[in-house]
């Protein structure tokens, strides 16, 4: 078993990780590569490319460049961050009302958008302004608890590790979330009226003697203080033997995928006992292993389609119409390495730590540790697009290796039209790509400017000779703030980002 196997097998928990006899490889080399293997997705479809075109074209207001604002601002200040406080996943549900983060202390947050006032009279010269509704708090709840499995002497995390909204089809909202091992499918309900004037129960809710009744009254319905109520539906448990990374919901909206280290597993949102698994890489000999898949999406239209990741930096495609076990792909989209750009690094850094299809489902994008890359899904041969998100850092592998920030997993997301990509880097910065103009900036999550409507001014990294007065050293550079999790608004240029446990609003200026 080489060291590249050996680190993959044991950080699935596949191998003790107590130093094996006569083996080089040390315990602080094991917990470097723990971060290896997870991550997590999101939704897009083949499409012609007049459709494609066409949907590229309408812009939504975009007109080329976005000027972001600062809009608002969500969490504490305080210097010393509680662990069970940091934000681990960020979801706008189909419409962008709704707004959902997780946290590693198992709680979900849901921000509802209040009404947003649009194109009204702005004097003198009868201009019009546009306003965004701010995001509030909407609904808190205790999605997961931390547990312990006896069997295998393991403690599983409450950490969420991803959200996913379910399509409305009734005034309820629903919504997946999971940790490492358990799925739970949550109910999001409102009240704002109550039942009043029972027959066989008092007021206070006490059963009444059915002797003492002696008329006969219509219950009313009252109205009452607003209250949501988030309640388990169901809890899909015991599926998977390694730590969950991603989760997906079909465009069918009755099934959805869920992926661990090895295997992806097709569900049923109804079936909680019983779940087909649809693709299992684990070899047989676990001394043959090579690679761990990092993440997993279903395509946004075409319910037979899925794409997963693996930390070899290759993407599979497979189509569930060919064979029920799909082990063997339909495409498979990798780019050769550079020979110049080979280093003991190449591995690690070419891991893919998201994949997410555009919402016209023609094209992927993927992001591994110092790059974007755009797929079309008819061209498997090399990415259409590659962007650098932060080039200045190859040089500094060996110390971010040491570290431990090497191992970084940071999603990346699509504008609603497809037109912008956007992914985290660190400093709190976050990198925004045109695809028309090829042009990208750099923005910074802070609390320095937290006016509204103050426009971000664009970041510059100096990677080395003379710096300028506005750049930003690489070397100064905080790896401890970082933008792991984001999301843009489905429909609108809104985008929220993840800071550690902050999470920032930033909206467009037009």
């Amino acid at each position: 078993m080489n060291g590249s196997t050996q680190r993959l097998a044991r950080d699935t928990g596949m191998i003790s990780p107590t130093k094996e006899k006569g083996s080089t490889f040390g315990s602080k080399q094991l917990h470097k590569i723990q971060s290896m293997l997870h991550h997590r997705p999101r939704a897009g479809s083949w499409g012609s490319k007049e459709k494609t075109d066409k949907h590229l074209q309408n812009n939504h207001g975009n007109g080329g460049e976005i000027q972001w604002c600062f809009s608002q601002v969500k969490g504490t200040i305080e210097e010393d961050i509680t662990e069970a406080d940091i934000i681990s996943c960020v979801e706008f549900n189909h419409n962008g009302e709704l707004l959902a983060t997780g946290d590693k202390g198992g709680r979900v947050v849901i921000f509802q958008r209040d009404g947003k006032v649009e194109d009204q009279p702005h004097s003198p010269g009868n201009k019009s302004f546009h306003t965004h509704g701010e995001y509030n708090v909407y609904s808190t709840f205790q999605s997961h608890e931390p547990e312990f499995d006896y069997l295998k002497s393991l403690e599983i995390e409450e950490k969420i590790n991803k959200i996913r909204w379910l399509q409305r089809s009734n005034p309820a909202n629903f919504l997946l979330s999971t940790n490492d091992k358990t799925i739970k499918l949550w109910k999001v309900t409102e009240r704002d009226k109550r039942a009043e004037g029972y027959n066989l129960k008092d007021d206070s809710g006490i059963l009444r003697d059915p002797t003492s009744i002696t008329s006969l009254r219509i219950p009313l319905l009252k109205p009452m203080e607003l209250l949501v109520e988030a309640s388990p539906r169901r809890i899909f448990a015991n599926a998977h033997t390694y730590h969950i990374n991603s989760i997906s919901v079909n465009s069918d909206q009755e099934t959805y995928l869920s992926a661990d280290d090895l295997r992806i597993n097709l569900w049923h949102l109804e079936v909680t006992n019983q779940s087909f698994n649809i693709v299992d890489i684990k070899p047989a000999n676990m001394e043959e292993l090579t690679e761990v898949i990092t993440a997993a999406e279903f395509h946004p239209t075409e319910c037979n389609l899925f794409v997963y990741s693996s930390s070899k930096g290759t993407i599979r495609l497979c189509d569930m119409r060919e064979r029920a076990l799909c082990d063997k792909h339909a495409k498979l989209f990798e780019e050769p390495e550079d020979p110049t750009n080979r280093s003991f690094f190449s591995e690690i850094i070419s891991s893919i730590s998201d994949v997410k299809f555009s919402h016209n489902g023609r094209y992927m994008v993927t992001r591994d540790y110092l790059s974007v890359k755009v797929w079309d899904l008819q061209m498997d041969s090399k990415p259409i697009e590659t962007f650098q998100v932060h080039e200045y850092l190859r040089s500094k592998l060996c110390s971010l290796y040491e570290n431990d920030c090497i191992f970084d997993k940071f999603e990346c997301a699509w504008s609603g039209n497809d037109r912008h990509i956007m992914t985290g880097s660190y400093n709190n910065f976050f990198r925004m790509f045109d695809r028309e103009s090829k042009k990208d900036v750099t923005l910074e999550a802070s609390r320095e400017n937290v006016k509204p409507k103050t426009v971000l001014k664009p970041r510059k990294v100096c990677s080395g000779g003379k710096r300028k007065k506005e750049e930003i050293s690489v070397d100064c550079l905080d790896f401890n703030r970082k933008i792991l999790h984001s999301a843009w608004h489905p429909q609108e240029n809104i985008l929220a980002v993840a800071a550690t446990n902050n999470l920032y609003l930033f909206a467009s200026k037009d």
